[in-house]
Formats: structure tokens, C-alpha cells, sequence
């Protein structure tokens, strides 16, 4: 007769499942003789080597068999619990209150686990779910800022006595004290652009309308202190105007591998189109799943979840900060963060990651995307290879773990991620829809019509 044990479960309210579990006494046997014989290796009684005290000897020894039977319940529920979990495939996302029913004493033993589990949300919607990309086209517009570039490479600049407009270049003097009179900024001949913000904003407010010979005084925050004010004096001594060459065939060729300007601006055009391709690319499967976590209601996600993402993403973020050889401390001052800016930040990420998360094993289950025993062999047999162990070992040491569930649903997830990709409406910011032919490298099409 081949003694087992058995697992039922039940749903509670609150995301709360109880599983029964039932363990034959042979079972549970087992258990005891192996926790005797453990024990009796660390024990040491007068007159016996480790590892040969007799069970009678220990019991009297831990103050009788009932204490040598507390002792293995407590050495083995996690594991009987674990076993349970598996087979009944239940999804926990926290530490489980067990109580035990029966068996205290002797004979069979019988426990009760209620645990939280992970919740299967809504996500109403998620057919014909909308996506917006950035859009493909190329204007006119946008060629002629790089052409604009280009020409600036060959400007020339021209001395003018008109007050300084943005774009402008105004040689200066800049000198700037702080509350004690030492200065802190000093530099003569200094050429600077008119609205670019280099320095301080209010440099650029102040250096607006003026003249060659104007010397304009003010007062700004101290870069990185707000609390801290500099005092600057400026002297402007000239006020110049990059005159940019005529975008002529003769300068393309000049400036240029290119012989005309229609062909620099068809190469430009090119180059734009293949960055507007790239992050359309990368931009389809961040909003996707943007997209798709928006559906998932706040109200419908545990707290533990996010709770242990924030978690694990703070213990990531000081791990990356060791590797720097950086504190903390000196992580918030170089940020100009607080620690509750921080875990407000990380915590906002971790809902939005637990939404995806959930979201995607609801799609999973909604559009009934199985997972073949093939395709979870090949994933461990990957798994197994980066790890550098055999597969099978790899699968124990899973199953052991109660972790194969857990690949399996990544895996579930994989597929949802990409029949949403394969199923939701594009369009660009200006509304107008978008072919996912479109999204397609030259190499992708030509691959998929030889095919």
C-alpha cells in the first residue's frame, strides 16, 4: 500500500485560500525517523558516538516523544506545505498562517494553510486596446533643422549693433561673488548664446535687448544650492549674428559627401526615418504594456505585491550603488532627493510594474494561452546552460523550490506580451493609424517575403 499526501483547497474571501492538507501516518513516519537520526548526530550522550544515541535514548533525552514529534512537525510542515502548494497550483504572494488540525499527538497529521494568492484582476477593454507610437513621417521642417546644423559648422560670425537676440553670440566679461565677496565665477572674452541656458537663466533674461558696452548686475541661486545667491556683474563687449552659408549644390559638395543638396537632404531625411523607426520599435512594447496595466484597477492589486517590488528594487538600487562604491547618502545628495522622494518614486514604479504583471497573466488566462511541456523543457534546458548545470538537475532543484510554476507563468506572460503586440491599434500622435508592416526593418520585409 503506498502511503501519500493529500492537498485540497478552498476559496476564502480576500484573495485567501485555505489548503487542507492530509499526511498518512507511514508518511509522517518517515519524517520522524529522519529527524531522530539527524538529531542524534548532533546530540552527545555519555556512552554512545555521534549518530548511534537510540530514538528511546533521545526522546528521554528532549523530555519524550512528544517533544521528538514537536520537533519534526516543525522541521517538516514547510516542506508538506511546499509539496501542497505544487500540486494543488495554487499562486501564494505571502507567508502562509497554519494551523494544525490533527496529528499533534500521534497517528496522521492534518494542517490547515491559509495564504494569501495571487489575485486573477479585470482588465475590461483589452480587445481593441489602443496604443499610441511616435509617428514615422518625416517633414520638411525637420530636415531643414539638420541642414540648419550643417550650416552652422560653416558660419561665420558678424559683429552687430542691434540689442542680442536669442541665437546671438555676445562676448563678455562674467564675474560673480558670493555672500562673503569671494568670487566664485570669474572669466573674460567669454563667448556665449543668447538662450541657452548654460550658465543661469537669469543670464539670458538680463542679456536680452542689450548693446555692446552695456553692463547689466543680478543675482541668482547658486547652481545646485537654492539657498545659496551669487552676485553677478557682466560687461557685454560685442553682440554677433552667425551668418549661415547658402544652402547651395556648390556648399553641399563642399561640406558634404554629397554633390547636391537634394541628395544631403534625402540622406538626412534617411537617417531620420530610421531613429523615428527605432523608437517607434522600442516605443511599441513599453506603451503596450503601459497600455494594458492602466486597465488593471488600483483597488485590485495587493499591497504585499508591491511592497515586495519596492523591496527588491531598493535592494537592486544599494547593490549598483556598492558596485560605485556609493552610499546612500551621497546617492540622495548628488540627486537632490529626499529618502521619501525615493521610496515615493520606487513605489509608483512598483505599482505600475505589479499592474503589468497581473494584467498580463489575466490576458493569459482570458485568451486561454497554454504552455506545451515542450516549451518548458526548452526554457529549462536555456535556464540550465546560462546557470552551467543539467537540465534535469535544474528542474529538481525547481520543483523542490516550488519555483517551476513561476517559469511557467514568465513564460505565459511571454506569450499574452506578444498577442497583444500582434493585436492592439496603432496610431500616431496625430491620431491617424499606423501599419505594423510599418514597424518592420528592410530586412524583416524582405525575410518575411521570401518566406
Amino acid at each position: 500500500m503506498r502511503f501519500v499526501m493529500r492537498a485540497t483547497t478552498e476559496p476564502l474571501e480576500g484573495n485567501l485560500v485555505r489548503l487542507s492538507v492530509e499526511i498518512d501516518e507511514p508518511e509522517f513516519d518517515k519524517t520522524l525517523v529522519d529527524v531522530a537520526k539527524t538529531l542524534a548526530s548532533q546530540v552527545r550522550v555519555p556512552g554512545f558516538r555521534p549518530g548511534k544515541v537510540p530514538r528511546k535514548v533521545l526522546e528521554a533525552r528532549m523530555g519524550g516523544a512528544g517533544a521528538l514529534r514537536a520537533e519534526a512537525l516543525r522541521e517538516s510542515l514547510p516542506d508538506f506545505y511546499a509539496r501542497a502548494v505544487i500540486d494543488s497550483e495554487i499562486d501564494p504572494i505571502a507567508s502562509p498562517e497554519i494551523d494544525i488540525t490533527s496529528g499533534e499527538d500521534g497517528g496522521a497529521v492534518s494542517f490547515d494553510a491559509v495564504v494569501q494568492v495571487r489575485p486573477l484582476v479585470s482588465i475590461p477593454g483589452y480587445v481593441g486596446l489602443q496604443v499610441t507610437l511616435p509617428g514615422l513621417g518625416v517633414s520638411d521642417e525637420e530636415v531643414d533643422r539638420q541642414i540648419d546644423r550643417v550650416r552652422e559648422n560653416d558660419a561665420v560670425l558678424e559683429v552687430v549693433g542691434r540689442p542680442a537676440v536669442d541665437g546671438d553670440l555676445v562676448t563678455i566679461d562674467l564675474h560673480g561673488t558670493d555672500g562673503s565677496g569671494a568670487e566664485v565665477v570669474g572669466v573674460d572674452d567669454y563667448l556665449y548664446e543668447v538662450g541657452s541656458g548654460t550658465v543661469t537663466r537669469e543670464l539670458d533674461e538680463e542679456l536680452r535687448g542689450t548693446k555692446a558696452g552695456a553692463i547689466v548686475a543680478f543675482t541668482a541661486p547658486a547652481p545646485g544650492d537654492e539657498q545659496e545667491e551669487i552676485s553677478f556683474r557682466v560687461l557685454v563687449k560685442e553682440v554677433k549674428v552667425k551668418n549661415l552659408p547658402e544652402p547651395t549644390d556648390e556648399w553641399a559638395e563642399e561640406s558634404s559627401e554629397f554633390a547636391t543638396v537634394a541628395e544631403l537632404r534625402a540622406d538626412i531625411a534617411e537617417r531620420i526615418a530610421r531613429v523615428k523607426l527605432v523608437q517607434s520599435q522600442m516605443a511599441l512594447r513599453e506603451n503596450t504594456v503601459a497600455a494594458v496595466a492602466g486597465l488593471v484597477d488600483d483597488a485590485d492589486v495587493p499591497d504585499v505585491l508591491v511592497d515586495a517590488e519596492v523591496n527588491e528594487r531598493l535592494h537592486d538600487l544599494q547593490h549598483r550603488l556598492e558596485a560605485q562604491k556609493l552610499g546612500l547618502a551621497e546617492y540622495l545628495q548628488a540627486t537632490g532627493r529626499t529618502p521619501d522622494d525615493l521610496v515615493g518614486t520606487v513605489r509608483a514604479e512598483a505599482q505600475r510594474a505589479v499592474k503589468a504583471d497581473l494584467a498580463l497573466r489575466a490576458l493569459a488566462e482570458a485568451e486561454e494561452l497554454s504552455l506545451s511541456d515542450d516549451e518548458l523543457d526548452a526554457e529549462i534546458a536555456t535556464m540550465a546552460e546560462r546557470m552551467e548545470t543539467r537540465p534535469a538537475e535544474l528542474r529538481r532543484q525547481l520543483d523542490t523550490a516550488g519555483r517551476t510554476g513561476a517559469v511557467r507563468s514568465e513564460l505565459r506572460k511571454g506569450k499574452a506580451l506578444q498577442w497583444l503586440l500582434d493585436h492592439v491599434e496603432l496610431f500616431d500622435e496625430e491620431g491617424n493609424p499606423m501599419s505594423r508592416d510599418d514597424l518592420k526593418t528592410d530586412a524583416a520585409k524582405e525575410s518575411e517575403e521570401s518566406e
